[in-house]
């Protein structure tokens, strides 16, 4: 979790998610949290579908943004991460190819899921090292911000993070320990002090322009990881987020994140 903002409350309580509510009052239906109703394809087992050249040109204009952006502002693990999955800049890539290399990178697969899933449904394919990821992409009027996932956000986002062992180490855990508890996932707004100065490695910023110029602004409050104050801090996923959670290294987010949850009896 750092910059990680994940809340664990008890089971009893059950508070609703964060797109749960923003489903609750009256925003995109995209929003409301699916239950699978069978297991999804997973590897090999995935088809490419077949996308049009418009959806081919929406990839290509959020890729080619994003990848201007990152230099000096996204962190090297997350760079060395896009170089490992041969991400075509001009073409949305197969799952079953990323979920291959993922696999010899960090013994992760991809399964291909509807949509937005509920939180005890992703977190039990992460607790079993399953990246759940849509195979669908946004349309030409989202190209600034989607609060709904798509594959940009899920390959571009998540996936490269996930060739590093110690941060896919710890998304296991975390599928685990939110298991035992209602768990939102915030890792989406992560940013790491390195030698070269602060960086990112959140999904939810990474794939968003706008979060990214955010992030490392002025404009932000950010606050050594801990994650007692992580799971306190409040999240929107309708709005840039105000307050940020840095970690000094992978290593201590894992590690970090796995006696907190074992002193509160979640692993």
């Amino acid at each position: 979790m750092s910059g990680i903002e994940s809340d664990f409350t008890s089971l009893e309580a059950m508070p609703l998610s964060t797109y749960e509510k923003a489903a609750l009052g009256g925003n995109d239906p995209r929003c409301i949290p699916q239950h699978l109703d069978a297991p999804p394809p997973m590897c090999s087992e995935i088809v490419y579908p077949n996308y049009t050249e418009e959806e081919h040109q929406i990839w290509q204009t959020l890729y080619r943004r994003q990848a201007e952006l990152l230099p000096n502002r996204a962190c090297d693990e997350f760079l060395r991460g896009v170089e490992m999955l041969k991400l075509n800049p001009n073409r949305i890539p197969s799952l079953a190819d990323l979920s291959n290399v993922l696999e010899s990178q960090t013994d992760w697969c991809i399964a291909r899921i509807p949509g937005l899933l509920h939180e005890q449904d992703f977190f039990k394919l992460l607790a079993e090292r399953v990246f759940p990821s849509t195979d669908y992409i946004r349309g030409k009027d989202e190209l600034g911000y989607t609060p709904a996932p798509d594959i940009f956000h899920d390959v571009f986002g998540h996936m490269p993070m996930l060739t590093n062992r110690d941060f896919a180490d710890f998304y296991q855990l975390f599928g685990k320990a939110a298991l035992n508890a209602k768990g939102a996932d915030r890792t989406a707004f992560g940013l790491i002090e390195t030698p070269k100065g602060r960086r990112i490695y959140g999904a939810g910023t990474l794939s968003s322009a706008t979060e990214v110029l955010h992030s490392l602004s002025d404009e932000v409050i950010v606050h050594r990881f801990s994650p007692e104050k992580v799971i306190n801090q409040d999240y929107d996923v309708w709005h840039l987020q105000p307050i940020l959670f840095a970690i000094e290294s992978f290593e201590e987010l894992k590690q970090g994140f796995y006696d907190w949850t074992r002193s509160r009896g979640l692993l």
